[in-house]
């Protein structure tokens, strides 16, 4: 396969940046779109240019790094996938495909494709875990019985890989999906309900302080969410936080 790329390039996050345009040949179909990207590298190094910087760590659609923006979808044409798990076969032969960065005040560009995502952190910081007893009396986590619906529902929200697609693909760039999933896996278990009132008005504040906007309400986040995460999160969470904002004694 011969490609056109249209890339995003951009020296830093205060540098104006703009589409620069790269010619890839002898494309395997079955290459993923990462290896595309270290070939057109390849060809930018070997002239002696400066190459593309794009995030990528696991390749294996397990760390979330890998988000691109491609053609106009987060993570591409592919449903149910990472960027590193979208594959050339996607795509037609001579076809001029667009590769930019997620876009979202909260994930300032940090040099061409690279942003940086670091407030998915600091919310997941301001109440996404669970505190242990580990003073020698913890009980074991398998002598709790959980109902099969609810540790269903947790695995589901768990599987969140803090990519930011939900929030690329949002016209508000909202990070609601995101900091449901991570509210709902622990509140749906006995182990989190201690903490869950102010576990999910902190992270809900700290979502707001890092500018993301309100929910759209579009449903564009789940159809671009590489776990399949449902809206039913958001809703659970919003039962959450209207039940801690009632109640809560803080």
């Amino acid at each position: 396969m011969n490609l056109t790329l249209k890339v995003w390039r951009q020296k830093d996050g205060k540098a104006k940046g703009a589409l620069e345009t790269y010619q890839v040949k002898d494309v395997s179909p079955d290459s993923s779109f990462l290896e595309m990207l270290d070939m057109a590298n390849n060809d930018l190094i070997e002239g002696g240019k400066n190459p593309i910087a794009f995030d990528h760590d696991c390749r294996e659609g397990i760390c979330g790094s890998c988000s691109l923006y491609i053609n106009g979808e987060a993570h591409g044409p592919g449903r149910l996938i990472t960027t590193c798990q979208l594959h050339m076969r996607s795509f037609k032969d001579g076809e001029t495909i667009y590769v930019e960065p997620f876009r979202a005040a909260a994930f300032p560009v940090i040099k061409d494709l690279v942003v940086d995502r670091s407030a998915f952190d600091r919310i997941q910081q301001a109440g996404g875990y669970v505190s242990v007893n580990t003073s020698g009396n913890t009980q074991d986590a398998n002598s709790l019985p959980i109902p099969k619906d609810d540790a269903d529902k947790a695995f589901d929200a768990a599987t969140c890989i803090g990519c930011g697609a939900c929030v690329a693909s949002c016209k508000n760039s909202s990070a609601m999906l995101f900091v449901a999933a991570k509210v709902s896996q622990f509140a749906l278990l006995p182990q989190g309900k201690v903490e869950a009132k102010r576990r999910v008005l902190n992270m809900v504040k700290q979502m707001d302080e890092e500018g993301f906007g309100n929910c759209s309400n579009t449903g564009a986040c789940e159809v671009e969410c590489p776990k399949g995460i449902s809206l039913e999160s958001i809703a659970h969470m919003n039962r959450e936080y209207f039940s801690a904002a009632v109640t809560s004694e803080e």
